[in-house]
């Protein structure tokens, strides 16, 4: 058979060996802590479950195709969300639509706005769809490296620097996946300023935007005047109310973008299911005490996890927000590469992470940690690493 160039461009899948060796594993009765993907394991709030229940049983009409570009009453959920949180005004016909997960709108939305060879300003190591949602729309990367020694921040200088062809494209994601990077408001003012002399789209994907710590707050590109003229933000219900396997999500700002990424949608999908759009609403309009306790309990695994391999001597750094670590791999093993490394932990020590070199060649040399397991597994965790590396 003959396949796509489109296809023949995505890479093998840098977990794919050590999802299997995990999986096999397993099945010889080895209990393995899974801390490689950022898969939330706490559950979905009462409120939220209830509500979902309630119009699954109670309602026929819900069980028929929705809309594509979703409920009018979640998108008006979605601006007073925007509102509350961020003093940001949206408009929810025209600035507000649902993807089916932040992944699939960013996917769609290179779609909309990359034609083959069009150039996009990636930073890297970055979450792959970053990557390969220009690759699959059939876009080139222009790679930014994302640098220790700059808190793995990009530097707007160095991408205002005159490249060829002009790019149409910067994505951002903020706090970092799978750096843990964050930044200030000022950052955002500098990316909007470069947007509007580059007459660039800035795709902006904010997944983390409440799994912050130690008083951190994370801004939104939209806090910055004129940002909606230049760019999108994307936000998930997945990390902050646990509703991963829902897959609901929304992309928000400039109309125009809003706009091209609905004339793709509406080709492709007949919007999400009903119910859990109206689960949505509840998530928003409701109690919000769930998505602060949820932020403390990645904190409190996080300095679990922080102490714990810091005094087994493997140096981490604490990070201020997202689910994730990102550590350096230990000096004694850093030759040996992130795969081989991530490889040697599920041999020996039976615990999963993710292999930097996943995220991009720039992502060499260290390993993404996922605070996706109790306290007492990230312990079982701590114990199992010092006595195989340690």
């Amino acid at each position: 058979m003959r396949f796509s160039r489109r296809l023949e461009r995505l890479p093998p899948y840098v977990f794919a060996r050590l999802n299997e060796l995990k999986l096999n594993l397993r099945r010889q009765g080895r209990d393995i802590v899974d801390l490689g993907m950022g898969n939330p394991d706490r559950p979905t709030p009462p409120h939220i479950v209830e509500k979902l229940c309630q119009v699954v049983g109670k309602d026929p009409k819900s069980h028929r195709y929705s809309r594509s570009r979703g409920l009018p009453a979640l998108l008006r959920a979605v601006a007073r969300h925007y509102k509350r949180k961020f003093g940001v005004d949206l408009d929810p016909d025209r600035e507000v639509i649902t993807v089916i997960g932040s992944k699939e709108g960013i996917a769609h939305l290179m779609l909309a706005l990359l034609d083959s060879g069009d150039l996009a300003l990636v930073p890297n190591p970055t979450y792959p769809i970053h990557i390969y949602g220009v690759v699959i729309a059939g876009g080139n990367i222009l790679s930014i490296p994302l640098r220790e020694e700059r808190d793995f921040v990009p530097d707007i200088a160095e991408i205002a620097r005159e490249v060829w062809p002009p790019p149409k494209v910067l994505i951002l994601n903020f706090p970092h996946n799978p750096t843990t990077a964050t930044v200030e408001l000022d950052f955002f003012r500098d990316v909007v300023d470069f947007a509007q002399r580059a007459g660039v789209v800035v795709v902006h994907d904010m997944a983390y935007a409440d799994i912050t710590f130690d008083g951190y707050r994370a801004p939104s590109l939209l806090q910055v005047e004129k940002a909606k003229e230049v760019g999108v933000e994307f936000l998930t219900m997945s990390k902050s109310y646990n509703m991963a396997g829902g897959r609901i999500g929304f992309c928000v700002g400039s109309s125009e973008v809003i706009d091209a990424l609905a004339r793709v949608k509406s080709y492709l999908d007949y919007g999400i299911f009903t119910p859990i759009q109206v689960a949505a609403i509840a998530a928003l309009d409701g109690p919000q005490d769930c998505v602060r306790e949820n932020s403390f309990v990645y904190q409190r695994r996080r300095d679990v996890l922080v102490e714990g391999l810091n005094r087994i001597g493997w140096e981490v750094k604490p990070p201020k927000a997202s689910m994730f670590m990102w550590a350096p791999i230990p000096e004694p093993y850093r030759e040996r590469g992130s795969v081989e490394f991530s490889r040697m932990l599920l041999e020996k020590a039976d615990v999963a992470v993710a292999p930097g070199v996943g995220f991009g060649e720039h992502g060499e040399g260290y390993v993404r940690i996922a605070l996706v397991e109790n306290e007492q597994r990230l312990r079982q965790a701590i114990r199992n690493i010092k006595r195989a590396l340690f």
